[in-house]
């Protein structure tokens, strides 16, 4: 259990579903604001940015290094990728300003120690460290001796190199850990989701378990859910038409409140995992078998197998004590047919 903005995230509570707008907003300040607005008018328990200028991220460098040969960004120059992404600092106090007026939590991924500052000056309620930064174990430390809540996407990550990040998140930070399993494709394919590592990491860790989504449905936030996690996160977009890096794996308001119900849903039919069953059962006992007088009896007859019957409904008792009763017991008083076969009037 970790608590994030007076909001406690465990299997006690329903998931914790964060939207996060990194370059959705279109380089529009006004449009970044709708989309929080957006976000917590669609259900979101947090708003998430991305916390970073070009210059922290890569080189302004031509050389084939640095230039994206396949994938959603193809052909892209990182630097240009990362220009046309950020959220500039000048916007952060605003958004962060809004958010907190509409009472909607909001924080941010840095990827420098520049952006941890800044966010801390914002009294940022927590921090996310980026998959791609789960390896940058200074980054990690830095944002862990801040004492806030680590939420650390482990896409692309060893099982070595999520050891090495939370060893570090924990010798240096308070150990409210979420780690978010993730798989660094976009968008992802559900068949590639492997859902079942959830599981794995939960065992393995002990911790809070989330999941980073980039696939284009909700079949693995609602699978996560029934696994253990207890966060999701999705990329969220006011309206796909703003385009931008990150818009066609993004969902949209619509998307995001059946995002939000789908999986309290699936959190709420896990139930409690106890033998008690539920008090809407109980209607449904007409349907069940007991036992039931099907001739009349004088008070001291014996009950032979011709008086009573395993039948429905299910007020008698249960068929399986027809052995300890036939032959064996008599009744106290008169019975008539239909009447329940009960302790009470047997002897």
């Amino acid at each position: 259990m970790i608590t994030i903005d007076n909001r406690v995230i465990s299997d006690k509570h329903p998931p914790y579903v964060i939207a996060e707008i990194s370059s959705n907003h279109g380089g529009s300040l006004d449009k970044a604001i709708k989309t929080i607005c957006a976000a917590k008018e669609s259900g979101a328990d947090a708003v998430k940015l991305q916390t970073y200028k070009p210059s922290s991220m890569t080189l302004d460098c031509n050389e084939e290094d640095f230039i994206i040969r396949d994938g959603l960004w193809q052909g892209y120059k990182l630097f240009d990728l990362y220009n046309e992404a950020c959220t500039p600092y000048e916007w952060h106090e605003k958004l962060f300003d809004y958010a907190k007026k509409i009472n909607l939590t909001i924080f941010s991924t840095p990827f420098d120690n520049d952006a941890v500052d800044l966010l801390e000056k914002l009294g940022t309620p927590a921090f996310k460290i980026a998959s791609f930064e789960i390896i940058d174990l200074s980054l990690i430390k830095y944002a862990a001796l801040k004492g806030k809540p680590l939420l650390m996407s482990t896409g692309m990550a060893s099982e070595r190199e999520i050891d090495e990040a939370v060893e570090v998140a924990k010798k240096y930070g308070t150990g409210e850990i979420i780690l978010f399993h993730c798989i660094s494709s976009y968008p992802a394919l559900t068949d590639d989701s492997n859902i079942n590592l959830i599981k794995t990491l939960k065992k393995k860790y002990n911790l809070e378990i989330g999941l980073s989504d980039h696939t284009l449905d909700n079949t693995a936030a609602i699978a996560a859910v029934s696994l253990g996690a207890t966060a999701i996160e999705k990329h969220f977009i006011m309206n796909k038409e703003i385009g931008g890096p990150d818009s066609s794996f993004s969902i949209e308001p619509k998307d995001l409140s059946t995002l939000k119900k789908d999986t309290t849903n699936s959190w709420r039919a896990l139930g409690s995992g106890n033998f008690l069953r539920a008090p809407s059962e109980e209607k449904n006992k007409i349907f069940r078998r007991s036992l039931y007088f099907v001739t009349k009896m004088k008070s001291g007859e014996l009950i032979t197998n011709r008086n009573i019957k395993s039948i429905r409904p299910g007020f008698g008792l249960p068929p399986k004590f027809s052995e300890q009763i036939i032959n064996k017991k008599r009744v106290v008083r008169d019975v008539e047919i239909g009447d329940r076969v009960e302790w009470d009037i047997l002897k």
